[in-house]
């Protein structure tokens, strides 16, 4: 039996892009269940899962949150929902615990892409967090900074950022064998 082509099982992954223009149309709850899920397994430093995910489909609240934001929420203009990242505050974890919710994130995009939908990341700037996490009722020993925002993507959403080929730098440059070129 003939091998598949490495190449050829991970192209998924490599179409999964950043989106942040939707369509009305509103997201499934079965998919944001299905996208949070992803985040919930993801891999985390000791196994601690220190993360918890607020969903959000309100969409007066995601309005509110974009118009605090700006420009680092711009997506959240048109998301139908969002998923929220919260992290507990920790002296002395901020690296791991920065590692653990870009996991989470990632597998996040990743997921909503595999089911169809765009999915971007909006960030909260340190003088935007109080008001958001007042807003959703986040507690004071938790940190919020990243948020997914997710929805069908609009045709504008969908068109490629940059020349066909041009979108990463080449292979060459950037993966090295065995050591560091000379």
């Amino acid at each position: 039996m003939e091998r598949p082509d490495p190449s050829d099982i991970v192209r998924p992954l490599l179409r999964v892009r950043q989106v942040r223009e939707f369509t009305a149309e509103p997201v499934d709850a079965a998919e944001l269940a299905a996208i949070t899920d992803a985040g919930r397994w993801s891999g985390s430093s000791r196994n601690a899962q220190p993360w918890r995910f607020v969903v959000i489909r309100d969409t007066a609240t995601l309005r509110e949150i974009h118009e605090a934001g700006l420009p680092q929420t711009r997506s959240l203009a048109a998301a139908a929902a969002a998923i929220m990242i919260v992290m507990p505050q920790q002296a002395g974890g901020g690296i791991s615990l920065a590692y653990d919710e870009g996991r989470a994130a990632e597998r996040m995009l990743v997921a909503a892409s595999l089911l169809g939908l765009g999915a971007g990341i909006a960030w909260l700037r340190p003088e935007v967090r109080p008001a958001v996490a007042g807003l959703l009722g986040v507690p004071d020993d938790r940190f919020i900074r990243t948020l997914l925002a997710i929805g069908h993507p609009s045709e504008s959403g969908r068109e490629p950022k940059s020349a066909p080929g041009e979108a990463r730098l080449p292979r060459e440059a950037t993966v090295f064998e065995e050591r560091w070129p000379a």
